[in-house]
């Protein structure tokens, strides 16, 4: 059964305020995700540090029919990506799974088996998913540092409250798990090449248990006068 926590609101909750990619190449990747239509979910940072396999993360879109995934899917490979899965229909909706040229992996799906409407390129959601070897180990590690929890299925899945301007949410699923629902190998060295900025109530700088790194969070704007 899933579980919903609720906490007073304040004014800085901890929460995930940003996605950094690290890619080999920031002017193709740049290219990409304008053409993909995501630009204004991630930011991308030049790295060629070490990575080979699965790195643990993927970025889910959730839209709002069939024929907005399809088109997702089609800007996705028209700018070079590659099909894990092709979209199709399922148990739970639609959906499909592509690889960015920056190695990235990417879900877009709806919960809808059938379009009441033409095509857009709105997005409704977009979930940063991390595999972790213990869900409620890892869960338990962010809450300590602030984060709430917003759903949580046992040791399966859990879910953080978003921030009021946070782009991107973040949820937690089995790494093995993650990786099959994906269609690739569990198997993966090196870096994860992603970095998560918090939002200004969450701690400073810190790893997690699963290795992905989080940088502290960014200094207010100043007022203008």
């Amino acid at each position: 059964m899933a579980t919903t926590t609720h906490t007073a609101a304040h004014t800085s909750p901890a929460s995930l305020a940003s996605v950094t990619l690290e890619v080999a190449d920031i002017e193709a990747a740049r290219r990409f995700y304008g053409a993909f239509g995501v630009e204004a979910y991630v930011r991308l940072r030049a790295c060629d540090a070490h990575s080979t396999g699965f790195r643990g993360f993927t970025l889910g879109l959730t839209v709002s029919g069939p024929a907005t995934v399809d088109g997702f899917v089609a800007a996705a490979v028209d700018a070079g990506a590659t099909v894990l899965k092709p979209a199709v229909k399922s148990l739970w909706g639609y959906g499909g799974v592509v690889q960015a040229p920056d190695g990235t992996i990417w879900k877009i799906a709806t919960s809808a088996k059938k379009d009441t409407g033409p095509a857009t390129r709105e997005i409704d959601e977009v979930v940063l998913l991390i595999g972790v070897e213990d869900v409620k180990a890892t869960r338990q590690f962010y809450v300590s540092r602030g984060l709430t929890v917003a759903k949580s299925f046992g040791g399966k899945y859990a879910e953080f409250t978003a921030g009021d301007r946070a782009p991107v949410k973040l949820a937690l699923y089995k790494r093995r798990a993650l990786a099959k629902d994906l269609g690739v190998p569990a198997d993966g060295t090196g870096s994860h090449r992603v970095v998560l900025g918090g939002a200004p109530g969450t701690c400073g700088a810190f790893t997690d248990p699963d290795g992905f790194t989080w940088e502290a969070p960014e200094p207010p704007a100043p007022a203008k006068s």
